[in-house]
């Protein structure tokens, strides 16, 4: 009996050995609250966000992230990135144009991702070396940088990897019930 409780305490330690690094430094589990990136992420959606790859390699236009917003280190937020570090990033008309050294007369951003959304505003933004424009898939009701201003590069946690929607699951269950 003793040897058995040993072996269930050695086993949990080696366990936590083992798993608690990763969740520390290299993947980390979010739920989606809010409504700001609809229709794409809907609240209560779960995130796995890989918090290692951005170590090696910068963040990308259309990547999807987890950060802490400017203005609070103890929130989180969902948003994806649209302007890079040193574009011109211009909203006008709906539209989002990109300035940047490949395009220096710039070039519209097409989001395929975005269906029946607007981009609301006129703003011109130059980002720093280290600073992103993010902005809600919902544009519509979205806090982003619009609002508050760039997400310097030290805020972002990482990058959404995998996604489950407690939503889109239950929305084609209910198909096949009724």
């Amino acid at each position: 009996m003793r040897s058995r409780i040993f072996l269930d305490i050695f086993e949990i330690f080696i366990i936590l050995i083992f798993l608690l690094p990763i969740r520390l430094f290299v993947f980390e589990p979010f739920f989606v609250k809010g409504s700001s990136m609809e229709p794409n992420y809907y609240s209560f959606d779960y995130l796995l966000v890989d918090k290692l790859t951005y170590r090696f390699i910068s963040p990308q236009r259309g990547d999807v992230i987890v950060f802490h917003p400017p203005f609070d280190n103890k929130i989180y937020y969902i948003k994806r990135i649209i302007g890079l570090p040193g574009e011109k990033v211009v909203i006008k008309d709906s539209k989002i144009f990109i300035y940047n050294s490949e395009h220096p007369e710039g070039f519209e951003l097409k989001e395929d991702y975005l269906k029946n959304h607007y981009t609301n505003g006129n703003k011109e933004i130059i980002l720093g070396q280290d600073e992103y424009f993010v902005l809600g898939d919902n544009r519509e009701v979205s806090s982003d940088s619009r609002s508050w201003g760039p997400v310097k590069r030290e805020r972002i946690i990482g990058k959404a990897i995998f996604h489950f929607s407690f939503y889109k699951f239950f929305s084609k269950l209910k198909q096949f019930i009724f």
